[in-house]
This record gives C-alpha cells, structure tokens and sequence, in this order.
C-alpha cells in the first residue's frame, strides 16, 4: 500500500489559516450566536481583506458547514467510543453529556434552533445518523409490547434510520431516548436550571433511568 502523499508547505498553511478561521468564528458564535457569524469581521480580526479571507471559505454557509461538521464528527467519536467495549447506554448517555458541557457552543451549533436558511448537506446529515445508529443498538433489544400508537407511526417513517433493521419498538425506544436526553441537556446547558437548587446530573440520570427500565 502506498504512503499517502504528504502534504505541501501551501496545503500546510491553508490548513492553518482555515483552523483560525473556525477558531475565530467559534468565538463569534459565543458572542453573538450563529446567526450573527460575519466572515468580513473575522477578516478584519486577522488582518485580512474580505476578498482574501473568501479565497478559504467561498461563503457563510461554506464555514458552517465546516463547523457543523467538526461538531458533529467531535460528538460522534465521543458517543462511539463510549461503546467499544459493548452495547451500553448509560455510557452512551453520559459521553453525551460530557461532551455537550464541555462545549456548549458546538452543541447547540448541532441542536440547538437551526440556522436561518442554512441547510445541512448529504455527509453531515450521515454522521449525524451515526449518533442515533450507536442509540439504536445501545438500546438492545426493545421488551415484547402491543404496539403503541408512535411504533405504527414510526413503522413507515424509517429514513432516519436507513438500513438499520430495528423493529418499530426499538426504533420508538431510540427516538424517545434522544428527544428525552437532548430536552434535559438543553435546558441545562441555556442554564434554565440555575437558582431552581436541583443537580441537574440527578434529574438526567433519573430520566436515564426512566427509559432503560421502560
């Protein structure tokens, strides 16, 4: 197998500045949110011209993406990893949320309110489907049950999910596992919490709980 080629001083240096790019409109997003993301005033910052700082990044939508994707990857890799030594979600759980309170920024980059008018391409919808892959199988096996009205429901409405063969329970279990989770980390993480006196690990934990003895 041949070495892959190694990279140019010219391909080094754009890797470079496209990195502080991001850093910079990382900070932005802190300040300001999302949608106040202006890749003149990053230009401005670093000392470049608009033209110049395009020559990186062809548009707004183009460094979102670029973030959106970062993110992404960061949270997959730390929900699969959570994994490799078998099927857990507790782990899976709480890898979730180790992650999003050690960066609040990018995770609510990734769920929080979307992005006016921004919309998402085919690969970074694809790692995002690689978080709800690891939920499903984390799960196991879904308990014998009638089934409910959101089971008939999700029966035909498996995009989401692409090739995974979970049975309509299963993938009922999974869906409300996420939307459960990401609701207790949300309101954590835009501090709704604060002055209410509770330990918001308490109340995660407990919704955890909840869905694995269902």
């Amino acid at each position: 197998m041949m070495a892959a080629a190694k990279a140019s001083p010219r391909e080094r240096y754009r890797d470079q500045v496209r990195t502080e790019i991001k850093e910079h409109a990382w900070q932005q997003i802190a300040d300001s949110g999302a949608s106040g993301l202006s890749l003149n005033a990053i230009a401005k910052q670093m000392g470049m011209s608009g033209p110049a700082l395009y020559r990186y990044f062809a548009g707004r939508d183009e460094l979102i993406t670029a973030l959106i994707r970062d993110a992404y990857r960061g949270f997959a890799d730390a929900v699969v990893a959570s994994q490799e030594s078998g099927p857990d979600l507790a782990a899976l759980a709480h890898a979730m949320r180790d992650w999003a309170l050690a960066d609040p920024q990018r995770y609510f980059l990734i769920y929080g309110t979307p992005v006016p008018g921004y919309h998402a391409p085919d690969d970074v919808t694809a790692i995002a489907e690689e978080v709800m892959t690891a939920i499903l199988d984390a799960g196991g096996p879904a308990p014998e049950h009638p089934a409910t009205e959101l089971d008939t429901h999700l029966a035909g409405r498996r995009q989401w999910v692409r090739e995974h063969p979970a049975p309509p329970a299963a993938l009922s279990r999974a869906l409300r596992t996420w939307t459960r989770l990401h609701g207790v980390l949300s309101l954590e993480l835009a501090g709704h919490f604060t002055g209410m006196g509770l330990d918001p690990a308490v109340l995660f934990d407990a919704e955890l709980k909840g869905l694995t003895t269902a």
